[in-house]
């Protein structure tokens, strides 16, 4: 009777060069990974091992949900390059890492002065069973009492430092750049939303109007 063919023995590896895009992965490392369905975006994981055995080799991930992802969907707060560090663990193959990405901190991201394709921001932790996210709350601004989403463009009041969405305050996105002061219904003297144009066109606008990319949600 013939012997089965051994197997190949299994091996830990500290790093492995994805052949087709010439791109050297490693545990820690993020990545975008093939979706099997080619319509829908790539995947975002962060490798947490990388096993050879034989010609194969496989990474262990552990995955980034998107907000669409998650059970509550997608909500008006959430950044377009936000995703969630889940719970949910997995092995793919290495040959459907596309490249390499960035998961930044929410503080991180918010002080980047421009963003890449290949960069993200994760502030919550997502239990992809129960749909629960830790933290379970953060601070909110404007009267709309919203999250602060990154993408927005947001100008602050200058008696009490709170930010607040133009259309929430009666106002185009273009008045907003035009500002000179600002200050909310509430600090106004008058009780009353109060706006000042810039006395001279060439002086740089003392109201701070941004898409709120400084501004860290604690």
């Amino acid at each position: 009777m013939a012997k089965a063919k051994a197997k190949a023995p299994r091996r830990t590896l500290d790093s492995y060069t994805v052949k087709p895009i010439n791109i050297t992965v490693k545990p820690g490392d993020c990545v975008l990974m093939r979706p099997s369905d080619p319509s829908k975006p790539s995947y975002v994981a962060k490798i947490e091992r990388i096993e050879s055995r034989g010609h194969s080799v496989r990474v262990h991930v552990r995955w980034y949900y998107r907000p669409e992802d998650s059970i509550g969907g997608r909500r008006q707060f959430h950044g377009s390059k936000e995703v969630f560090q889940s719970d949910h663990y997995d092995t793919q193959s290495a040959d459907t890492i596309e490249g390499k990405c960035t998961v930044h901190s929410f503080k991180n991201y918010t002080t980047l002065d421009a963003v890449g394709n290949d960069d993200f921001f994760c502030r919550f932790e997502y239990n992809s069973s129960s749909g629960a996210f830790n933290p379970e709350s953060v601070a909110v601004y404007c009267k709309c009492e919203m999250p602060y989403n990154p993408d927005d463009l947001m100008v602050q009041c200058e008696g009490c430092s709170d930010w607040f969405h133009p259309a929430c305050i009666e106002m185009s996105a273009e008045e907003a750049n035009r500002l000179g002061h600002f200050f909310c219904e509430k600090c106004s003297s008058q009780g009353q939303k109060k706006v000042k144009s810039s006395d001279h066109g060439t002086r740089q606008s003392e109201a701070k109007v941004e898409t709120k990319r400084r501004k860290v949600m604690k």
